[in-house]
């Protein structure tokens, strides 16, 4: 039996292949010519601290733009030195992935790893909280980092649960910080699709994702309180925004991070309270009498790219033409059925099948 080849639909296969190709070295580009932007913001910035205020003046009407890039703190290796070196081999561009993980996620630590090696990102570590995590993570070849005992991190660490060990993030992370690197903090229960740091803008203290469902949860709107008793005052306007998650987020060593991180691993030592209720109130609340504001930048991710599975599940599935967008991760987030879903997004977006994410219904049963 003979099979004719279509050259035409070969052709064609490969013009895709190019045009994928050069999209993806044109995002490379983009993300570089950011990072050098925010460079040399800073500089500028530097330059004219304490020094000539002609740096300064302001330029014409709808010209000005405030520096929103704070400077990096100087690396300090004897923080921990062991770590430093860990870094030193694991990171790209002074960057990486981190997730903290126990046992008692083993089979999503596996999922989520194996699909950051898929789409190729070199740069992710691994921070064990006990024997069993960083035997295993050894095993399979994923970059591992213990911490030195530790007894306040390591009762939780062992046997806690996810919102528990979620928790110790801000005090690890500020090592990290310390020694000059940007931290892309990610959860396991999270599907990476292509590589993130493409994705970034670097312009902020912290970049995170938003528990936001569409545009105006997550990015902001003006929602109008009616108190009609007020007769001509009864319309007040709020402002009101999805908050940020603790689970996913971009955090440049800066000093504003890292008195970020120290004001939530304070207050989760003291305080009965979620992580991440914590984290926006820190975020997001100005200073008022009584309180002094942390003065930090923040930017919010894209939504259809940084997707948490509220967008997926409720929206992004019964849409078809947003059924055609790949985006950078997927945070099983809204779920609690989160290995059930993760295996499905990778069915869905990784492996083709179109009905994977069919079966599940919009919130949790």
């Amino acid at each position: 039996m003979e099979f004719e080849v279509d050259a035409t639909a070969c052709e064609s296969s490969g013009q895709v292949t190019n045009l994928k190709s050069q999209l993806a070295s044109l995002e490379r580009k983009n993300a570089e010519l950011r990072r050098q932007n925010n460079e040399l913001s800073m500089k500028l910035q530097l330059a004219g601290q304490g020094k000539d205020e002609t740096l300064y003046k302001a330029g014409p009407f709808g010209t000005v733009k405030a520096l929103r890039t704070n400077p990096t703190v100087i690396p300090d290796e004897s923080v921990n030195p062991r770590l430093a070196k860990i870094l030193e081999e694991v990171a790209v561009k002074k960057e990486l992935i981190v997730a903290l993980a126990n046992s008692n996620v083993r089979e999503m630590l596996e999922i989520w790893f194996t699909n950051i090696k898929r789409v190729g990102i070199p740069n992710f570590l691994v921070v064990a909280l006990d024997d069993n995590i960083e035997s295993f993570c050894k095993s399979k070849g994923v970059p591992v980092y213990r911490r030195d005992p530790d007894e306040g991190v390591d009762n939780i660490a062992k046997t806690g649960g996810n919102h528990a060990v979620s928790g110790l993030k801000f005090r690890v992370l500020r090592e990290f910080l310390q020694l000059g690197y940007s931290i892309l903090l990610s959860d396991i229960d999270i599907i990476f699709l292509r590589n993130p740091f493409d994705h970034l803008y670097r312009d902020s203290d912290v970049e995170s994702m938003s528990d936001g469902h569409n545009n105006m949860t997550a990015y902001g709107f003006n929602d109008v309180f009616d108190e009609p008793s007020m007769g001509w005052a009864r319309y007040a306007h709020t402002m009101r925004i999805w908050v940020y998650n603790s689970g996913f987020f971009y955090i440049r060593p800066t000093i504003p991070s890292i008195e970020l991180l120290d004001r939530v691993a304070y207050r989760l030592s003291r305080e009965k309270a979620w992580d991440q209720a914590v984290f926006n109130e820190e975020l997001f609340i100005p200073s008022h009498p009584g309180y002094e504001g942390l003065h930090a930048s923040r930017r919010t991710m894209d939504i259809y790219l940084f997707m948490n599975s509220k967008v997926l599940f409720k929206t992004v599935r019964k849409d078809a033409q947003l059924k055609k967008l790949k985006p950078v991760i997927v945070h099983l987030n809204y779920h609690p059925d989160k290995l059930d879903r993760m295996k499905a997004v990778v069915e869905f977006y990784v492996n083709g099948k179109q009905d994977a994410l069919q079966r599940f219904p919009d919130g949790s049963e």
